[in-house]
């Protein structure tokens, strides 16, 4: 008999059909790959429970001048401060005006996504599309400063958390966001209700608005046909993303302070919280695929799960979805809504270094990464706070998995009967495998096990196609490194 090793590619595929991704992983959930070895992704603890009253859609963390430790959130009706001991304060402006809790989708003629739905089917119902409000928030010195999407105006939290944030002085309302440039300037992104145009206050003065002889504050409207999404602040440029396309504004000094230049199109961003700055440039979804800022221009990443992620997608709730950086797995994650659901409950995450992707369950609706604190903070809808990466218990949710595609031997005109399993695993118990197999592409499939590893294991199963599901069973640092299988190819009894 001959010993076949399950040697397959870290990463998933989960393009075109089921057989495409044969001798790759095809689903997983919370695994990551790691210097060719499977391992779970590390667990969460509840820093807070109910903190917030409903899904955060923002979250930042920073140092104040003290070196103390500052954690901010913003629901679509709320700002709240939390302190490095978890006590939660509602910051709030006064006389904020309510968002939006859900996103709706414009069904009318004209109205959704493009390439949603088929052709020739009249919509079901028409109406007027919204977003799901979202916050956007950045640090003026070691104060906060935010800007709901709904809500337009700009304020200013200077760290008394018996004083809710107030109202920047003469700076634009009816703003769909902000971003602080390297350069100490606030960007006020759809300045003034114009979904184009971006107002920017003097250096160093954020109540200093108007243009003049004498300062540097100005503005500009960009030369495009979508509307400003969200800025993101990079090494000497700021990224200014549009729903169709990107810019960067470069500092140049007075009297034009900004120049703008398009770095790439067809290349929108598909919601508000939806990109995310690292060192190496910026990373973000559209509403077909996923993009990235070289420092150049905007180009498209190879995604080899985008055919599972946007068909899974509820598109009615695409504002919702939001990016973090989880820098010590160098990952990029977004987290959205799938099928019917209206609040996110899955998640594709890049790695960059190792450039490939996985995909997963995990209900969070915002985040930031560790640095301020030791851990990467998220939220999930509930309004409750965790600390990520701790760990291995993955509390409510389905024990890390990965399963493949199809194995064939030779080109499939074998049938493959398996006898044993050695494993190539660091536990020796805190895993279990699971085959399944068919004989034909569209077959129905057989399932064998779980088997609990030994070395060997003793299975028994045949098929012309088989496939390997590898599933943690405790809550330990387990690693999957190449199995192999005992096999030889025989005739069907």
């Amino acid at each position: 008999m001959a010993l076949i090793p399950l040697d397959l590619p870290p990463g998933q595929y989960r393009n075109g059909t089921d057989f495409e991704a044969s001798n790759r992983w095809r689903d997983a959930s919370l695994v990551r790959w790691h210097d060719g070895s499977m391992r779970p992704v590390g667990g969460w603890t509840t820093r807070k429970a109910s903190a917030f009253a409903s899904a955060p859609r923002a979250m930042i963390s920073w140092l104040d001048n003290s070196s103390d430790s500052y954690l901010a959130s913003g629901t679509y009706n709320k700002l709240y401060y939390v302190n490095p001991s978890s006590t939660v304060y509602d910051i709030t402006p006064s006389g904020l005006t309510s968002g939006n809790l859900n996103g709706s989708l414009n069904l009318g003629y004209g109205g959704g996504f493009y390439g949603h739905g088929n052709w020739g089917s009249a919509p079901t119902s028409t109406g007027v599309y919204q977003e799901a409000t979202t916050w956007s928030l950045d640090t003026w010195g070691e104060y906060l400063m935010a800007c709901s999407s709904k809500d337009g105006k700009i304020y200013e939290w200077q760290l008394n958390t018996g004083v809710v944030a107030q109202v920047v002085a003469n700076a634009p309302v009816n703003n769909k966001g902000i971003v602080v440039t390297e350069e100490r300037f606030v960007f006020a992104l759809g300045s003034g209700g114009n979904p184009r145009k971006i107002s920017w206050c003097d250096q160093e003065n954020n109540t200093s608005w108007t243009p003049s002889a004498t300062n540097q504050a100005g503005d500009f409207e960009l030369q495009t046909v979508g509307q400003i999404m969200c800025g993101l602040r990079m090494r000497g440029r700021t990224l200014i993303l549009t729903d169709n396309d990107a810019h960067i504004a470069q500092y140049s000094g007075a009297p034009f302070v900004y120049g703008f230049e398009r770095v790439g199109t067809a290349c929108g961003v598909a919601s508000r919280r939806g990109a995310v700055a690292i060192d190496e440039g910026a990373f973000w979804m559209g509403k077909k695929g996923f993009f990235t800022f070289d420092g150049s221009v905007a180009k498209e990443i190879n995604c080899e799960v985008a055919d599972y992620v946007f068909d899974d997608m509820n598109p009615s709730q695409i504002s919702k979805v939001y990016a973090v950086h989880n820098s010590q797995h160098s990952e990029i994650w977004w987290f959205y809504p799938s099928g019917t659901s209206t609040e996110n409950d899955r998640y594709v995450a890049l790695d960059y270094k190792e450039a490939h992707w996985t995909t997963g369950d995990l209900d969070r609706t915002s985040g930031v990464d560790q640095g301020v604190f030791s851990n990467p903070i998220w939220s999930d809808a509930s309004g409750n706070l965790y600390n990520q990466e701790t760990g291995y218990t993955h509390t409510g949710s389905t024990k890390p998995f990965a399963e493949s595609g199809s194995i064939s031997i030779g080109n499939g005109d074998s049938i493959m009967k398996v006898t044993q399993l050695i494993p190539d695993e660091k536990t020796q118990g805190q895993v279990a495998v699971t085959f399944k197999t068919r004989f034909y592409p569209n077959d129905t499939e057989s399932s064998h096990g779980a088997f609990t590893l030994g070395n060997p294991t003793d299975v028994r199963f045949q098929g012309r196609q088989v496939r390997i599901k590898v599933q943690g069973t405790g809550n330990d640092n387990w690693r999957s490194g190449i199995m192999r299988i005992e096999a030889n190819a025989g005739g069907r009894r």
